[in-house]
């Protein structure tokens, strides 16, 4: 990583947001710096690095652009996918992606279910070289940009609504339609778009898990990557709001009374207190759940579950005291931290939701099977 590189992000990211568009030069200095291949093996050209590293990297992102950051977020999960299949073109995959040609990307939720991810509506059937593909998906970040979608589709015997299995669509494939352009209240930069995909035929070559597979692919390998990654831009957009509030209390004035905002208002000290102790909670919460992914404990699904959750209801706090304490500064526009309030509502409403994960987390410590 680069000064250029975090240059171009902070440039970038009040462009992305003010229109709602796609940070195409963003994206192409993460190409550019080598970040598309953080994850995947070295055997392919990639840095092979863990969670932590993708953590740490995604964060950062986060501070500067949160929309870059969930767009690499999805990158990574569909990348991590296509490393994990035997698919005959899994190492031509792969270089694309480490050599910045190619983003992936994420289409799972569907119009049908909703934000239960997990659960297809729509059902592949076969033809005589591999299978055909009718899906209306909603949601897909990167929509209409990303080179390669990783998208499920029920299993084509399927009798459970979790019998899916992971199909690799690339970009310009016959029968991908982009739907209207995403206009959200934040992450107004990820293109989180609808995706309709009609008599869409997949070579067998394009199968990225065994039939039926997807399910299991989904919660062994994208769940933990999303909620560590989700996490993560949730504590990198906290601290950029707490870093932009404590630089506009702590330089402005009262002129009548001499002396910073944060000097004259006992109130706005407490709450910067606040806002640094939830926020190194949360990344302790966080490290947790990476030191339990790294150890292989026990309890390591039930911190993956709380992550998310316990970040993303974090941000919204500590962009909320940020927005209270910088008062019309805030809401005028003037900081960031305006962008900052709205990207952070995303997290809470994301699929796998605030309450969805509490809801898991309570079967899972009930002793309640999950699905």
């Amino acid at each position: 990583m680069t000064d250029e590189l975090w240059s171009v992000l902070v440039e970038q990211a009040r462009q992305t947001d003010a229109q709602g568009v796609w940070p195409e030069a963003s994206i192409q200095a993460l190409a550019k710096s080598g970040l598309l291949g953080l994850t995947l093996p070295s055997e392919a050209g990639g840095d092979q690095a863990g969670m932590r590293r993708f953590s740490e990297v995604t964060e950062q992102i986060a501070t500067r652009c949160a929309s870059t950051a969930m767009i690499f977020l999805m990158h990574v999960c569909g990348a991590q996918v296509i490393a994990a299949s035997s698919s005959p073109k899994r190492n031509e995959l792969l270089r694309n992606i480490v050599t910045g040609h190619a983003v992936t990307t994420l289409a799972f939720s569907e119009k049908g279910s909703r934000s239960h991810f997990w659960a297809p509506v729509s059902r592949a059937n076969r033809n005589g070289h591999g299978v055909v593909l009718n899906c209306d998906k909603s949601f897909v970040t990167s929509a209409g940009h990303a080179d390669y979608y990783v998208v499920s589709s029920l299993a084509l015997d399927s009798k459970e609504s979790t019998e899916s299995t992971l199909y690799l669509v690339e970009r310009n494939a016959a029968g991908v339609r982009v739907g209207p352009n995403w206009n959200g209240l934040g992450l107004r930069g990820n293109a989180s778009g609808p995706i309709t995909i009609r008599d869409c035929h997949v070579p067998a070559d394009a199968t990225l898990t065994t039939e039926g597979g997807g399910f299991k692919a989904m919660m062994e390998i994208v769940l933990p990557w999303f909620q560590i990654g989700s996490a993560s831009v949730s504590i990198g957009i906290a601290e950029a709001s707490f870093s932009s509030a404590v630089a506009h209390t702590s330089k402005v004035r009262f002129e009548h009374l001499n002396e910073t905002l944060a000097a004259g208002v006992p109130g706005i000290r407490s709450r910067l207190a606040q806002m640094r102790i939830a926020i190194d909670s949360a990344r302790g919460y966080l490290d947790q759940t990476l030191r339990s992914i790294e150890e292989s404990k026990p309890n390591a699904m039930l911190f993956v579950l709380g992550v998310k959750a316990a970040t993303a209801e974090m941000a919204l706090q500590v962009t909320d005291d940020a927005m209270r304490i910088c008062g019309g500064a805030a809401f005028g526009r003037e900081l960031p931290i305006e962008r900052n309030f709205r990207d952070a509502r995303a997290a809470s409403v994301m699929a796998p939701t605030t309450e969805v994960l509490y809801d898991f987390m309570g079967k899972a410590l009930a002793g309640l099977s999950l699905f």
